[in-house]
């Protein structure tokens, strides 16, 4: 219970110094950036050689790039048959199509699940929505904004993220069978503990909503993809018919309906396609996933 307090507490600390005249306007930029380079390298660091692979880890690694390529069908024939403009297109598929695995994820995912969870999650977002997102969704923000994909630019940002970087060291570990010394482990994971907060109060810092936007009849469409049929998808695909249970299964259906991921956002943003739907999918979409979290919640709990 405290898990989950503690996520809403954050959140609205977060809300509530965008009031603060003294916090900086943009501080958001650092506690990102301390997630990027320090907490979450550190839980890959610390979790990944635990991991034991077996086949049950194809559940978690496949839902960001099912998810994206379900998101690139759906979207690109709706707006031809809509004759949606390409940068709709573009910011519908990127924005609807990369779910928030970590920043929010990760809270929720080890309030509800714990540890074990953890593990799973990690791994649909290390090698599943970041890669996805640095490969998959550049590609289709360079192909819908009218720019040429830059193959070495694409690959020097996977292979310099880091915690991509942290994802590959850890995953040698584990298939050496080797683990970091206590010591350091201890390290890893007070490190790694700072995501909760620090992500939380980094989003209650960008929720913004702008209620006199011409975008809501879009933004409830990307919304309930994103939070509704994407994760139908997994249940269907996972739970029916495959007929799979588990936590690492639960995981990555709850990953699935996290809300629009930030960095694919801003990814959207940067290149022209449609930066204030973009910004609105994330304002609206990270309040509106924790209603819609509990649904799912509780249909694989009666599942």
């Amino acid at each position: 219970m405290e898990n989950i307090l503690l996520i809403f507490i954050c959140l609205l600390l977060g809300v509530a110094l965008q009031r603060v005249k003294a916090f900086p306007t943009q501080g958001y930029k650092a506690f990102n950036q301390f997630i990027i380079y320090i907490s979450l390298p550190a839980l890959a660091l610390y979790y990944i050689p635990k991991i034991a692979l077996n086949s049950s880890l194809f559940y978690p690694l496949a839902v960001a790039w099912i998810g994206f390529l379900f998101s690139y069908l759906f979207f690109s024939i709706l707006g031809k048959r809509l004759g949606w403009p390409r940068r709709l297109t573009g910011c519908l598929i990127i924005v609807a199509g990369l779910g928030n695995t970590s920043f929010v994820g990760f809270p929720i995912i080890q309030a509800l699940y714990g540890e074990e969870g953890l593990k799973s999650a990690i791994i649909v977002d290390q090698p599943g929505s970041f890669v996805v997102m640095a490969t998959l969704g550049i590609i289709t923000a360079t192909v819908y904004s009218g720019s040429k994909p830059d193959i070495r630019e694409i690959s020097f940002k996977i292979i310099s993220f880091p915690p991509f970087v942290a994802f590959v060291l850890a995953a040698l570990f584990n298939i050496m069978q080797l683990d970091f010394p206590n010591i350091f482990q201890l390290v890893f994971q007070k490190l790694g503990n700072t995501v909760t907060p620090i992500a939380l109060v980094s989003v209650g810092l960008q929720l913004k909503i702008d209620f006199k936007s011409k975008h809501w009849g879009l933004l409830s469409l990307g919304l309930f993809f994103k939070l509704f049929l994407t994760p139908l998808l997994f249940f269907i695909l996972y739970r029916i018919v495959f007929g799979a249970t588990g936590i690492p299964i639960d995981v990555s259906i709850m990953e699935a309906a996290m809300a629009p991921m930030i960095t694919g956002a801003i990814l959207a943003s940067n290149f022209g396609l449609k930066p204030k739907l973009s910004s609105m999918m994330i304002g609206i979409g990270i309040p509106v996933s924790f209603l819609s979290l509990l649904f799912w919640h509780w249909m694989l709990s009666v599942a």
